[in-house]
């Protein structure tokens, strides 16, 4: 599939230009993040998850392959949002395929775990088999292969009042799973020594 390119066996990433996307982004700001943002389709055995998908209305290039993946796997649809802010196409993708949208453990596919960043804001979806981690907006890449932690800027709105000593501490927990890839939704993914990367951001 050419538009949902296929990382691991079941495990498809696709990239959409976000139509609220900031013209000029400032350095470090709420509004620091480029138009391109990614999303993640997973086919576990009960289930195809969506995690934060964007689907524009131009693309439908892009909603012909997902279409055609939901019906080549032939399971119900679920979909999850990593926090308030991703909520992009999931509406009218839950529409579509009369997909459900719970966070709760009971709701998520069999080989789907999440982990609840305290106090972030945030909730990132873990793939065991696949060793990936799916952040939302906590963890991004830095440009240069690895990831970074997001600026404070990006937690201003957060009751908890965390910043980045606080986001270091709620990330730790990260390092005891054997994470292999980190699939940001801003910037580039990191595709091999995902804990590695993680690790490298904490100790920054």
């Amino acid at each position: 599939m050419r538009e949902l390119p296929e990382l691991r066996p079941g495990l498809f990433r696709w990239t959409a230009v976000h139509p609220e996307a900031p013209p000029e982004p400032k350095t470090a700001s709420p509004d620091d993040w480029g138009p391109e943002v990614s999303s993640i389709a997973y086919l576990a055995p009960d289930a195809l998850l969506l995690v934060d998908p964007l689907v524009p209305e131009d693309r439908g290039d892009l909603q012909e392959e997902l279409d055609a993946l939901v019906r080549r796997h032939a399971r119900p649809v679920a979909i999850v949002t990593t926090l308030q802010f991703h909520r992009r196409s999931r509406v009218a993708l839950a529409d579509r395929y009369q997909a459900t949208t719970s966070r709760a453990k009971r709701a998520l596919p069999r080989d789907v775990e999440t982990v609840v960043l305290r106090g972030a804001g945030e909730t990132m979806v873990w793939l065991p088999k696949a060793r990936a981690l799916v952040p939302g907006d906590r963890l991004l890449g830095d440009d240069r292969g690895g990831v970074r932690l997001c600026p404070d800027s990006w937690m201003r709105y957060l009751p908890s009042g965390m910043r980045r000593e606080g986001l270091r501490a709620a990330l730790r927990p990260l390092l005891d799973l054997p994470v292999e890839l980190v699939l940001v939704s801003h910037g580039e993914p990191v595709l091999e020594n995902g804990h590695e990367a993680i690790a490298a951001a904490l100790a920054d």
